[in-house]
């Protein structure tokens, strides 16, 4: 990516390493993130609350992501990049270990807060910095690589911490998030350069750039029904997967096996993303919905359910690299003083998806049921296509 800088050094550590402790500190970022999908059923009972309650500490860590994406970009902007992701990780690792101990379910959502603020700011500047390390054709795939840790946090974290969760206690499964975060932090220390070079100062004036420019607003837009929609269901993955007849440790192998197709969707998509991210968007979305119905079929299927649920999973998250690289390459064009701001607004973005996926998930649960919440999600995913189309029609008038 071509960024405006403040010094002319150079990168001392090798791309593949700055990558490699980017996805690891992805996989730390992750693993909280989605952790309280296999735990609520314990918060539940912990706390005395309902499910649809508990999957607050979902919905309200996406919320303070999608606010303190923009705002931690605005405040830390002239902060040296490594210094800041040293910054972050500490950060990161209070807002779990206050989580690891928490009495209460209001301070159990305040750790999720802190933890949140950590998360925005992080997954900005790591977007920014992945694409840049690269040959131009081959940002989507490095984005991808950066993003693996997130799938490999749904591949082997979110399972892990469930069975910590089950075995002990829930608080455990914090604990053994923030000593990953420890970990992410000294990966920081030793693999990611002193001497990044530092974009343009983040202004709410850019923010007001981003967001009357059309093309560019759409593609926020885009990215909060898009990659909200799997959240409807994704969020109450345990509760659907105990219906269709799975006791809970079977359920923590399931997760296992899930995240395997996450991972699986996540590389394709990145592949997929690399010449024409947007065309190959409209393409994913469509074929998601397809994913949903199946789910609906067989949602009182034992082993069909079963497959429907993988299904989704690999293609629910592949559409990550195109959604990030295409506003990064779009401020390039439109608003190349900007561009860090339109990555952290396009983290806001998919995590206030995440909240509104999330949050009308709780409401169907509520009020609907389980087996309501994929007709919910494809009606997102259909407003995602018509978006996508809008889109494509957009870009190809200002060729």
């Amino acid at each position: 990516m071509k960024i405006s800088v403040t010094t002319n050094s150079k990168p001392t550590v090798s791309p593949t390493l700055t990558l490699m402790a980017l996805a690891i500190s992805a996989f730390a970022i992750g693993s909280t993130e989605f952790i309280s999908v296999g735990l609520l059923p314990l918060i539940s009972h912990s706390f005395g609350v309902s499910i649809s309650n508990a999957g607050l500490t979902v919905s309200v860590y996406a919320l303070g992501i999608t606010v303190g994406a923009p705002l931690m970009t605005l405040l830390t902007g002239r902060i040296p990049r490594k210094r800041l992701l040293i910054y972050t990780m500490l950060l990161f690792i209070i807002g779990n270990l206050i989580d690891a101990i928490a009495p209460s379910f209001t301070i159990l959502l305040i750790g999720r807060v802190i933890a949140a603020l950590a998360h925005g700011i992080f997954m900005t500047i790591s977007s920014v910095i992945a694409s840049n390390v690269v040959a131009p054709d081959k940002r989507a795939s490095a984005i991808a690589i950066m993003f693996t840790g997130l799938t490999v946090a749904t591949l082997t974290g979110v399972p892990l911490g469930t069975y910590i969760g089950n075995t002990f206690s829930w608080h455990f499964s914090f604990l053994f998030i923030t000593i990953v975060g420890v970990i992410s932090l000294i990966a920081n220390l030793l693999l990611v350069p002193s001497n990044l070079p530092l974009p343009e100062k983040s202004t709410i004036k850019g923010i007001g750039r981003i967001l009357t420019n059309p093309q560019l607003l759409l593609v926020l837009a885009l990215t909060v029904v898009g990659y909200g929609s799997p959240y409807v269901i994704y969020t109450y993955l345990s509760p659907i997967l105990a219906h269709l007849g799975y006791s809970s440790n079977m359920i923590v192998w399931l997760l296992l096996l899930y995240g395997v197709m996450v991972a699986i969707g996540n590389t394709i998509g990145g592949r997929l993303a690399n010449k024409n991210p947007v065309k190959a968007l409209l393409g994913m979305f469509a074929i998601l919905i397809a994913a949903y119905l199946l789910v609906i079929i067989f949602f009182n299927s034992h082993w069909l359910g079963l497959i429907a649920v993988l299904i989704m999973g690999m293609l629910a998250f592949m559409n990550v690299p195109g959604l990030q690289l295409y506003i990064v390459q779009l401020a390039e064009k439109n608003t190349p003083n900007d561009v860090t701001m339109a990555s952290a607004l396009n983290i806001s973005a998919f995590n206030l998806g995440i909240t509104l996926g999330s949050m009308i998930g709780g409401q169907v649960v509520a009020h609907v049921g389980l087996s309501a919440t994929p007709y919910f999600s494809i009606g997102m995913a259909v407003i995602t296509v018509l978006l996508n189309i809008w889109l494509l029609k957009m870009a190809a008038q200002n060729k």
